[in-house]
């Protein structure tokens, strides 16, 4: 039998800190979440391994380096209040809520959406509330949020969801004039003022929706 567990301690040593994430918090999260079980039964054998994987409906579970990535930079504390553009399969919100945040997260998927809903209610994640509806146009009703982070790629920064960020607040997104091919954004807004740092490029699934492709 496959010992996951140490699976998930060499995703962590040789994927994440070996890159540079030095966050505990985040490193902590990423080897207790059983990320096999996000992936469909035939696939778990991939999960711990360096790449993407294929979640449905041409949708994917980001490479474990990406994650923690994006989670590093969005630089999460116990009771921020956290929005998630694009649950997907569930994980990118477990390991949000594995660093305290309270995790609201919207995805346009009905059936994503359900088994995600399903799956993070069996796992006991009561501090992440999901939603079905077009993620361009955030959580209104919710927010203002802390952070904000983006798991899909657009041609823009949707003006809802910056119009939700907080302040202070960070808000994290692939951004790109082509379809799969974006750089990483992150936008802050501190006392009142709105400031975008570039971390490079990245490949994301489309982010569909009226602010979106």
């Amino acid at each position: 039998m496959v010992d996951l567990r140490r699976n998930r301690e060499r995703m962590v040593r040789t994927q994440i800190a070996a890159r540079g994430i030095r966050n505990t918090a985040v490193l902590n999260a990423m080897l207790k979440i059983k990320r096999h079980l996000f992936v469909d039964e035939a696939l778990q054998a991939q999960a711990y391994q360096d790449h993407p994987v294929p979640i449905g409906y041409k949708q994917t579970l980001s490479q474990p380096y990406t994650v923690a990535l994006m989670t590093d930079l969005l630089d999460v504390r116990p009771g921020m209040r956290v929005l998630e553009i694009g649950t997907g399969s569930g994980y990118q919100a477990a390991v949000l809520a594995e660093l305290g945040a309270e995790v609201y997260t919207v995805e346009r998927i009905p059936e994503l959406h359900e088994i995600a809903r399903r799956r993070l209610q069996d796992m006991g994640y009561a501090r992440i509330h999901l939603k079905l509806d077009d993620g361009t146009l955030g959580w209104p009703e919710r927010a203002p949020f802390d952070r904000i982070i983006v798991t899909a790629g657009g041609p823009e920064i949707p003006a809802p969801l910056l119009a939700q960020l907080g302040d202070p607040g960070v808000l994290l997104i692939p951004v790109g004039g082509a379809k799969r091919t974006q750089e990483l954004i992150m936008v802050q807004r501190q006392n009142g003022t709105l400031s975008e740092e570039n971390y490079g490029n990245v490949a994301f699934v489309d982010l569909v929706g009226s602010h979106g492709w």
